[in-house]
């Protein structure tokens, strides 16, 4: 196995529980890179939402973002490649979900998030973890009315979630989303998310993008990840490897099971699994 570029999920795989990136994974992966490998960001957040301890990180030029709805050159903010969702398929989701009073939406445009004032205000009330309300609140642009802006804005969608607050009605609007719209990828990274892009979108897809860019194959290519919208990258790559803390479905698509993410997990796999530093 000669790995030469490492695909790597941020929250929950890189980033500790307060969405910063540890002086050991740091070290790791500057040791890494300075090894000659590269190091490709592929998360779910849009590219304007990446967190300064990777943006600012030496050596990491590309990134995937909106689950592979767009590729970026980092330093210069440079979007190099997108999919942006159909507009019909837009319609077909608000139009299907518009009757679900307790879901609300993000749009991501042009790398940017936005959000419904009332989940950016209580990002709990629509089920989000405790550790992720900074986050969202943060990050988050807040729109009054997210249904109207997301139609007025449906020709220039990177991709879009629906928040639901339970696992019944994600199960259901799901099954409804997949059953109106016919050009979109779905996944999910977190129990009050669906994430929809492009149907090419994907952080495979992403990756792939960038394999050919750079000239590498699949087996030189590893993947560290922690949950359901990396299961499709890990499958894609040649060394697949999950954080201790993944889902059931990630962890099932993994060669290895790495440490936790709050562990250095990511350090411990370039280290002992990889033996890349």
């Amino acid at each position: 196995m000669k790995i030469k570029c490492i695909a790597l999920d941020l929250d929950r795989t890189t980033l500790d529980g307060q969405g910063r990136l540890s002086d050991g994974n740091r070290a790791a992966l500057l040791q890494a890179m300075a090894n000659g490998i590269r190091v490709i960001v592929a998360s779910g957040r849009a590219f304007a939402t990446l967190p300064e301890d990777i943006v600012a990180l030496p050596g990491i030029e590309y990134a995937v973002t909106g689950n592979g709805a767009a590729m970026y050159h980092v330093s210069s903010g440079k979007c190099l490649h997108r999919y942006l969702l159909e507009e019909e398929d837009v319609a077909a989701v608000m139009d299907a979900t518009a009757e679900w009073g307790p879901v609300t939406y993000e749009a991501f445009i042009d790398g940017a998030a936005y959000a419904g004032k009332e989940y950016v205000e209580d990002p709990e009330a629509f089920g989000a973890a405790p550790q992720a309300v900074e986050y969202i609140r943060s990050t988050r642009r807040p729109v009054g009315d997210i249904y109207d802006f997301i139609m007025e804005h449906r020709k220039e969608l990177d991709s879009m979630d629906i928040v639901v607050r339970g696992r019944e009605d994600k199960e259901t609007v799901w099954r409804i989303v997949e059953k109106r719209t016919k050009g979109v990828y779905i996944t999910s990274s977190v129990p009050q998310l669906i994430e929809i892009s492009h149907k090419d979108a994907g952080k495979h897809s992403g990756i792939k993008y960038f394999m050919e860019r750079l000239g590498l194959r699949r087996d030189e290519v590893a993947a560290f990840g922690d949950a359901d919208n990396d299961v499709d990258l890990l499958l894609f790559a040649g060394c697949a490897i999950a954080m201790e803390n993944a889902s059931p479905k990630c962890r099932a698509a993994a060669d290895y099971i790495t440490k936790h993410h709050a562990q250095d997990g990511v350090a411990y796999g370039l280290r002992e699994i990889l033996h890349l530093i």
